[in-house]
């Protein structure tokens, strides 16, 4: 608990400090052996992601996904509450936050669970966006970046 909100702490000031415009973090590894003793899973991450449909593991999966986006929640909640300005740091920023897997189980790259939370790059939010099947998540990226004045060609 004190690692994790640290972490979250040096986060937001180094945004806040503007020592960075750039902070990636990965609450967990999906190969990594960690087990989840915090919240009740002596298991680890990967081999319940292999879930076969069995109730068990996708419960149990379930709650370190739902750990995880609480702990994003909780990031998002930090820079909401940093006054920056005439704003807040969660105006300033844009945070993409998400899965590289679909579905764990089968280890499929499509339908990913994205959110992008933020007004650091001034979009039209509050909207759940539906794209083709195959749409390569490399065009969100190649989005971002252009609307942060980084032109890709």
């Amino acid at each position: 608990m004190i690692f994790r909100m640290g972490l979250i702490i040096v986060m937001v000031i180094l945004i806040m400090l503007v020592l960075t415009r750039v902070v990636t973090f990965m609450f967990g590894r999906e190969i990594t052996g960690r087990t989840y003793g915090e919240i009740g899973i002596p298991d680890a991450h990967h081999p319940i992601s292999h879930h076969q449909r069995d109730p068990e593991k996708l419960v149990k999966l379930t709650k370190i996904n739902t750990y995880h986006a609480t702990l994003f929640a909780e990031f998002v909640e930090k820079l909401r509450k940093t006054q920056d300005g005439d704003g807040t740091l969660l105006d300033r920023v844009t945070l993409l936050y998400g899965a590289g897997m679909g579905d764990p189980n089968q280890h499929a790259s499509k339908n990913l669970p994205l959110v992008l939370v933020g007004g650091g790059i001034r979009t039209n939010g509050g909207r759940h966006l539906a794209f083709p099947e195959d749409t390569p998540l490399a065009n969100l990226h190649l989005t971002l970046l252009d609307r942060m004045g980084v032109r890709i060609d």
